[in-house]
């Protein structure tokens, strides 16, 4: 039982502080990003409204 309460704690914890949420979204996007233009893969974002392909070289990578 003790393992499920600390876990329940990190949780509430996590969420407590938004911004530390906000910003392992960020970071695990940033990766993402830098792993699909190492690999040379295409990826998909909304622009204006519309579905649009990004070619690798086209991906925005800020570090």
């Amino acid at each position: 039982m003790e393992v499920k309460e600390k876990h329940k704690d990190s949780i509430s914890e996590a969420f407590a502080n938004p911004g530390k949420i906000t910003h392992a979204l960020t970071q695990g996007v940033r990766e993402a990003l830098v792993k699909h233009k190492q690999a040379g893969n295409p990826v998909v974002v909304w622009h204006n409204g519309k579905i649009v392909w990004l070619k690798p070289e086209e991906i925005p990578v800020h570090t």
